[in-house]
């Protein structure tokens, strides 16, 4: 599998990201044997990157990536884990973290993390489970910095959603080195600029500002949650439909537009809806890895075959940039 340079990491990782949270759902309802089967199956197509959080399944995510880790002990592993500070912690920010990880690395049963994000988004209000700008940049960061100086983390990141405006404060600050950026067919806007009255947040072109800093991306949502497959149907090991991020403000509007992708798929540019929004994501040259959230072992498959298959050719992303521009001037 194709891999690409992770920013200014010195990191390497694989174009397909194994998300482990709790939309796609494996990592945490899935069978014991199921979750060793598909790491092994990731494993030996190429997969490098695994991205987990203390909150997927209340740290059952973290145990199970921890577990079938070291049965196996591949040598090119690469993982990520997440901290998100509770309301009643904002008092002290940084001893939140410092046991939010200690209790991470406990139940992975491992010495340190790769890849340490940031899980609170940023506002302006930094209001109930938010952070401000400010409270990122003067208390999370130096907590960060004390735990890479530990020797409990390598690469300190945040996930990207809140408030555009706070968010590229913090990424123009050059602190982290990893960002999690949403990117898909629905919402574009961290690589390209949203016609007026497009019903989606714009992220303000936020590849840019990743390229301009060094910092190494990881797309998320790259299936809306599961709107980009095209269907409403959830497997059992997955989540209820989650709230949109970036894009509509509900799960059903997100897979309404969804469906107006289909032509390309008819014509022969993919074989399903699911497999053009993954090629779609990877189709953007400041994506470093790409998270699928997996609810079964088929769908690790189809997404390797996804991946392998390589970006989207010219001609279909000409298409693409048309079906988006139609939703200008729709309700959110």
């Amino acid at each position: 599998m194709e891999t690409r340079s992770f920013g200014r990491t010195g990191l390497k990782v694989s174009l397909l990201g194994f998300g482990c949270g709790a939309v796609g759902g494996l990592m945490v309802r899935g069978t014991q044997a199921d979750q060793e089967r598909a790491f092994a199956r990731a494993i030996d197509a190429g997969v490098t990157y695994f991205d987990t959080a203390a909150i997927y399944g209340d740290g059952l995510s973290e145990q199970a990536l921890g577990r079938v880790y070291r049965q196996l002990k591949p040598p090119d592993f690469i993982y990520g884990t997440k901290v998100r500070v509770h309301p009643s912690e904002k008092t002290n920010i940084r001893a939140a973290i410092m046991a939010s990880v200690e209790a991470s690395l406990k139940r992975l049963g491992l010495e340190r993390a790769d890849i340490l994000h940031l899980h609170n988004p940023v506002t302006n209000d930094g209001a109930g489970n938010f952070l401000t700008a400010e409270q990122v940049l003067q208390e999370v960061v130096p907590a960060f910095d004390a735990l890479r100086q530990q020797g409990k983390i390598d690469v300190s990141g945040f996930t990207a959603t809140g408030d555009t405006e706070a968010l590229l404060k913090v990424l123009d600050a050059g602190v982290f080195a990893s960002a999690q950026v949403s990117y898909n067919l629905l919402n574009p806007s961290a690589a390209t600029r949203l016609p007026k009255d497009y019903p989606a947040q714009d992220y303000g072109q936020m590849f840019e500002r990743t390229q301009a800093t060094g910092a190494g991306v990881i797309g998320i949502r790259t299936l809306a949650g599961g709107a980009l497959s095209g269907s409403a149907e959830r497997q059992p090991n997955a989540s209820p439909p989650p709230d949109p991020i970036g894009s509509a403000m509900s799960f059903n509007s997100d897979l309404a537009r969804a469906g107006r992708f289909i032509p390309l798929v008819e014509q022969g540019f993919a074989g399903s809806l699911a497999e053009l929004a993954t090629r779609f994501s990877i189709s953007s040259p400041a994506m470093g890895t790409s998270l699928m959230g997996l609810a079964t072992l088929d769908q690790l498959e189809q997404a390797i075959a996804a991946v392998e298959k390589g970006s989207l050719p010219a001609t279909a992303l000409k298409q693409i940039a048309a079906i988006q521009s139609s939703f200008a001037g729709e309700p959110r």
